[in-house]
């Protein structure tokens, strides 16, 4: 039997090609001889050209020349993911023997938009639609996710220049900053012998400084001094008398694409989806599959089109400066008596409260790990967590370490360090141990895994409920949308106690 000659057809948005990428690596695991053809529109052909599971990109010409092209190539299958008129009518004139394709359920999107009515057909993500379509053809899916290498920049628009001043842009929430550090650390790697600088907000201005490859840590105060349009100015004032000659902005958010614009640097890559994207000279796909620490990567392919991402970039805290807070957290840990028993974080915390498991669960589970794992337990968070953990400490029965707001940025890192597993809600801390190499029991409630902001590398596990509302926003919300909360009601201390001991038992073996 000839190896089977497959077109796919993509005509949407960038974000929607950038999606296929498992088809490709699924249709190779089942036929390694095939021969894959992508037909996109012709300004998201680069996305897919570095992709090494594609042997062709096809411009889309217009319906009759796509037509021709489809009629005379001698494809045996057609795999139709785009699923509007124009790609029905295709793949019917197409005389192709073999077609499958995605459902749209396009009504069913239309009347969400419309009138916010919710259908179970809209509960599956793009990505696992577009697989479900494969089974038309017995092809098995053995890769769900997206990988560094699977797409590449949306454009480029000149040569790369040898930067000598390298500017990284991050100015959101802690989790965002430590899912930064993985390009931070590679900048040097691509262009060596740069100088490597990081702006960001002066709560997280202690990640960089503890990170060897970066140089130095300047602070966009916007709450404060760089507040406002005036504070704008004068921020990228400051940025235009350093001399920056290459920017790297992480944040997707319209002030930071004009805040790099108004300082003036020569070369601006930002995300394609960034608000202020067409400040840019160049911009990358951000495909909403892929973990957020290789998003950002991304941000180097224009750079390093050959790069990908490695074991390393999963644990990227793991060689930081040394200093006095590792030290300063095991004579704390010694005091509290805290021997050879696994020790075990529990984070129950989150600016948003939909984001936050039951604080009578978290003491339910403190009580039963700590009596039938022989564990210690620490309650981890922010000065904003004291009441909440203070409750968790009282409730739970046992004696509990309540660390909660009483440890600085560089030690809550370290002490997360010395952690055997961590359990928490979606928030920073669960990148901190990801980052680590800490074992994470991760609960999420109105976010999902596909949002991309889930624990980063090997040995780490999400508990969440599967319901049609989800997600219902992308960090979270103040109160339930839909008034039942089952997110977070649904995940019971059972389920948690029994991951979290299966966590333990391969991190700390009897």
């Amino acid at each position: 039997m000839a190896a089977p000659n497959i077109l796919v057809l993509r005509l949407s948005s960038l974000g929607d090609v950038v999606l296929t990428a498992p088809i490709y690596r699924n249709l190779k695991a089942h036929w390694p001889d095939c021969r894959i053809s992508v037909m996109v529109k012709p300004q998201f052909s680069a996305v897919l050209a570095g992709n090494p599971f594609v042997d062709e990109v096809i411009s889309f010409p217009g319906f009759f020349g796509a037509l021709k092209i489809i009629r005379n190539r001698g494809f045996t299958h057609l795999l139709d993911l785009h699923g509007t008129g124009r790609t029905i009518l295709l793949r019917k004139l197409s005389g192709i023997p073999k077609i499958a394709a995605y459902r749209k359920h396009a009504l069913a999107r239309r009347l969400y938009v419309l009138f916010r009515w919710s259908s179970p057909a809209l509960a599956k993500h793009t990505l696992e639609r577009y697989l479900e379509a494969l089974s038309a053809w017995g092809v098995p899916v053995v890769h769900r996710e997206l990988h560094l290498g699977d797409y590449g920049p949306g454009n480029t628009h000149r040569p790369t220049p040898t930067a000598k001043n390298v500017l990284v842009m991050q100015t959101s929430f802690l989790g965002d900053a430590l899912l930064t550090l993985p390009m931070a650390k590679r900048v040097k790697e691509v262009i060596p012998g740069c100088r490597l600088t990081v702006l960001t907000r002066p709560d997280t201005a202690d990640v960089f400084k503890a990170c060897r490859e970066v140089d130095e840590v300047l602070v966009d105060d916007k709450r404060g001094r760089h507040r406002g349009l005036g504070g704008l100015w004068s921020a990228a004032g400051e940025l235009r008398g350093r001399g920056f000659d290459l920017v790297l902005v992480a944040h997707r958010s319209f002030r930071s694409a004009l805040l790099a614009r108004l300082a003036a640097i020569p070369r601006r890559i930002g995300f394609s989806s960034s608000a202020g994207a067409f400040l840019f000279h160049e911009t990358v796909a951000f495909p909403w599959g892929a973990p957020e620490a290789e998003r950002n990567l991304a941000l180097l392919l224009p750079l390093a089109p050959g790069l990908r991402a490695g074991p390393a970039d999963s644990l990227y805290l793991t060689k930081g400066r040394e200093g006095d807070a590792a030290a300063a957290i095991d004579k704390r840990l010694a005091e509290a008596g805290v021997g050879d028993s696994p020790l075990v974080g529990l984070h129950p915390g989150s600016i948003w409260p939909t984001k936050r498991w039951f604080p009578e669960r978290f003491a339910a589970l403190a009580s039963r790990l700590s009596k039938e794992a022989s564990a210690k337990v620490v309650l981890l968070g922010g000065p904003g967590d004291k009441a909440l953990s203070a409750d968790i400490a009282a409730a739970a029965g046992v004696p509990v370490l309540d660390w909660t707001g009483r440890t600085t940025l560089p030690e809550l890192l370290a002490l997360t360090a010395k952690l055997d597993l961590l359990v928490t809600n979606d928030s920073g801390p669960m990148h901190v141990a990801a980052a680590h190499g800490v074992p994470v029991l991760a609960l999420f409630g109105p976010t999902t895994k596909e949002l991309g902001f889930f624990p980063y590398g090997d040995g780490h596990k999400v508990l969440e409920a599967d319901l049609a509302c989800r997600p219902c926003g992308l960090h979270g919300a103040k109160a339930c949308p839909e008034g039942h909360f089952l997110c977070m009601r649904l995940i019971t201390v059972e389920q948690v106690f029994e991951a979290a001991r299966g966590l333990l038992r391969r991190k700390v073996p009897a």
